[in-house]
């Protein structure tokens, strides 16, 4: 029969427990491990991700600003757009409804009336043009010069107080400069304004191509309009 070797101790304990079963070890106490809590990189108020970073195959990270802050996307500025125009257009409806209506009825009082055998005598070229289209078209230059001066208070004036049109707020957007260390300024806004409304507006086609190149620019998804200005727009958090 084979005996056991000598001087052989049994490992520490403590003592045993009043209901039975096994002691707990003795010994220095080890704490459990810290646990992390996740971050979730490219949301706001939380650090970039790494080079690399992707949670799941096929994972495309959130395009960031130069300040950390995601990029807003093309049917965010979209709606923003939207609602702006939408803001746009009821201002022009108040502004130029009462002025078309003034016109209307000037030229309906100088219409010939009738002569004593009831015939109404065919008016006269000249008066039409003096009485009627004359007006008309300066009605509508000084409406869209009247539009040109609301823009830029709305679009330059009113937004360089936060970076936000009314659209923008709705939408959770603001305009900031490329360089994170910059300012927002009233030139770069006014940039803005110049390509966007007086180019867009004077320039066959170029409000389009303007709006759409956001969806090719590439780092910062900017329009033309973003460019020219060195601004980029960003979504930030509600």
């Amino acid at each position: 029969m084979t005996q056991p070797p000598p001087n052989i101790q049994p490992p520490p304990a403590g003592p045993p427990p009043a209901g039975g079963g096994f002691a707990p070890p003795s010994g220095p106490y080890l704490p459990p491990a810290q646990h992390t809590p996740p971050t979730y990189a490219g949301q706001p108020g939380y650090p970039p991700p790494p080079p690399g970073y992707a949670p799941y195959p096929g994972f495309v990270p959130t395009p960031l600003a130069p300040n950390g802050q995601p990029l807003a996307s093309f049917g965010d500025r979209l709606l923003a757009w939207l609602i702006d125009t939408g803001v746009a257009t009821l201002v022009s409806m108040v502004i130029f409804t009462p002025v078309f209506f003034w016109i209307f009825f000037q030229a309906v009082s100088d219409l010939p009336q009738p002569g004593p055998d009831g015939t109404v005598a065919g008016p006269d070229p000249s008066l039409i043009w003096t009485d009627l289209f004359l007006p008309l078209l300066l009605a509508e230059l000084g409406l869209l010069l009247l539009m040109f001066g609301l823009y830029w208070i709305y679009h330059v004036e009113y937004a360089r107080r936060t970076g936000q049109t009314l659209g923008k707020k709705v939408m959770k957007l603001r305009i900031v400069p490329v360089d994170p260390n910059a300012t927002l300024t009233r030139g770069m806004l006014g940039k803005r304004w110049l390509v966007e409304f007086l180019g867009g507006s004077l320039v066959p086609f170029l409000s389009y191509l303007d709006g759409f190149w956001q969806l090719w620019d590439k780092p910062w998804q900017q329009c033309l309009h973003d460019k020219f200005a060195g601004t980029v727009v960003v979504k930030v958090a509600p």
